[in-house]
């Protein structure tokens, strides 16, 4: 029962963040990251196929060995919180909506610009 809802967690994830590839606004690594984690737990092989991945397989391990996010990531991320808190604000949704969601989302990107980025790789010297 254990390994279904994993392997559950896992389909949505991966399914949210095909979602994300497709929608602007909608995140896809982020998706990834989650499922890779839900895949650790309970389906091994869906775990190395997408830390395998040859688009997403290295964000996904820097994120798992460091807890790294890549700089571009990090400024897409940023603009489209950004873009998204503008027009929450434009929005008939209450004041205390547009505040609480607006406060989230910068939080998050405060929380995400902490994050450390991949180190670039070394400088063999020239001897």
């Amino acid at each position: 029962m254990k390994i279904l809802f994993w392997r559950s967690l896992v389909v949505i994830f991966i399914i949210l963040g095909f979602i994300g590839a497709i929608l602007p606004g909608m995140p896809t690594t982020v998706f990834l990251i989650l499922a890779a984690w839900a895949a650790s737990k309970g389906w091994p092989q869906m775990d190395a196929w997408l830390l395998n991945h040859p688009k997403y397989g290295t964000t996904l391990r820097s994120w798992r060995e460091n807890g790294t996010v890549p700089r571009k990531a990090k400024w897409l991320a940023s603009m489209m919180m950004l873009i998204s808190a503008v027009v929450m604000l434009l929005t008939n949704a209450p004041i205390w909506v547009k505040i609480f969601t607006d406060l989230i989302m910068l939080s998050v990107a405060i929380w995400l610009w902490l994050r450390p980025e991949p180190s670039a790789l070394p400088i063999k010297e020239i001897e």
